[in-house]
């Protein structure tokens, strides 16, 4: 969800409907740690705050942001879940593995969701440093993660 605000959490209430009879899968990348617990809380929170009941919400853990897109797919191809939120976080490095990893994780993620018809949602920090991955979890810019859930939500009621 784009914003023409600085802060991620500032964003419209338009079609944030009832939700709390919706299921929520969160798969949360464990590479990054301290910034993907920290997006995890943001979206868990959200989801809470927006009357989704706390059984409705089920994590899972893959061990690194490439493994979201299958993570994905297996919580998208639950009949139960209605929405899947994909949390992580890439750092560029001096290679271009950086590059090679977030388009890959940005396909998968959009293929899982044409696939199974239900919003999956790319919470994926893609920094240029720790510093702006903290700031875009939970710091100065906001919660990527409160972001990723409202999306989910708006998207659910589509």
């Amino acid at each position: 969800m784009s914003s023409a605000h600085q802060t991620l959490g500032v964003f419209s209430n338009r079609n944030l409907g009832e939700v709390d009879d919706k299921r929520f899968a969160i798969v949360v990348a464990e590479w990054n740690e301290e910034v993907t617990e920290r997006l995890y809380n943001g979206a868990l929170s959200t989801l809470l705050n927006e009357g989704v009941r706390e059984t409705n919400v089920v994590r899972k853990e893959v061990p690194g942001s490439f493994e979201l897109s299958l993570g994905a797919q297996y919580m998208a191809q639950w009949k139960e879940i209605d929405a899947v939120i994909c949390l992580g976080c890439v750092i560029r490095g001096e290679t271009p593995h950086f590059e090679y990893i977030c388009q890959a994780i940005a396909y998968g993620l959009t293929e899982v969701g044409l696939k199974y018809n239900k919003p999956v949602v790319f919470g994926v920090l893609t920094t240029d440093s720790h510093e702006q991955a903290m700031d875009r979890a939970g710091g100065k810019f906001g919660n990527k993660g409160s972001e990723a859930a409202i999306t989910a939500i708006k998207m659910l009621n589509f």
